[in-house]
């Protein structure tokens, strides 16, 4: 059974290795906030559990074993943020804390009843694909397309966002903007990327909206035309 400090180093690890090509021991330390040889203790001992392949000077990488351990990591917490959301009436911005608490219980038929309460959710608040009982994410949703990347003219709508901090959040909620929102971008500065935006409700009703570089590059996307 693995200690908590263990879970928290796999599941770092699984988010890195979606977003990066390579994850170095700097990299896993800068997410974690621990000192680099703390994390190369820690990685030792998850090599020794056969959960990483480490080698000095080279990338770490996740085994099979690792991969499907972390992934349950992963799922527990996303499902546990869908389930404070949708039953219990917490918003998107208060979740995550709680979620990397309860997501350390060992009980897997407490989760598969979260996940039978929820009706089986593919994904969580804030976009990201839950993993299946098997560790496995079958709702492989591309989150590579931002907002940052559209052009003048373009209609899109808002899938996920690649930061959950309670800042960010924080400030979509100032804006009323989530996910499921349309969009449709109107004027983008060259100077610094800001963009102007016409936010479209549910309602068909508009408003006019402007959105830095910084925050137009966490918000994920898909076309509409």
């Amino acid at each position: 059974m693995n200690s908590q400090t263990e879970e928290n180093y796999l599941k770092a690890l699984f988010k890195l290795a979606s977003q990066e090509n390579e994850v170095s021991l700097s990299n896993l330390s800068k997410k974690l906030s621990v000192s680099t040889p703390t994390a190369n203790s820690m990685i030792k001992r998850l090599h020794e559990k056969e959960l990483v392949i480490y080698e000095k000077y080279k990338p770490i990488k996740l085994t099979q074993k690792g991969k499907v351990t972390a992934a349950l990591i992963v799922r527990k917490h996303r499902l546990t943020e869908m389930f404070l959301v949708e039953k219990m009436g917490f918003g998107w911005e208060k979740v995550h804390a709680i979620a990397e608490q309860i997501e350390h219980i060992k009980s897997p038929i407490f989760f598969d009843k979260m996940d039978e309460i929820l009706g089986y959710p593919n994904i969580d608040p804030h976009g990201s694909p839950i993993p299946n009982k098997e560790g496995q994410i079958e709702n492989k949703i591309n989150t590579e397309t931002k907002l940052s990347n559209c052009k003048e003219g373009d209609i899109v709508e808002i899938i996920a966002v690649s930061e959950s901090s309670l800042e960010f959040l924080k400030f979509l909620n100032s804006r009323k903007i989530s996910l499921g929102l349309e969009l449709k971008v109107i004027e983008i500065e060259k100077y610094d990327g800001t963009m102007k935006v016409l936010l479209i409700e549910k309602n068909n009703e508009s408003r006019e909206e402007i959105l830095s570089k910084i925050v137009s590059q966490k918000l994920c996307i898909i076309k509409k035309k």
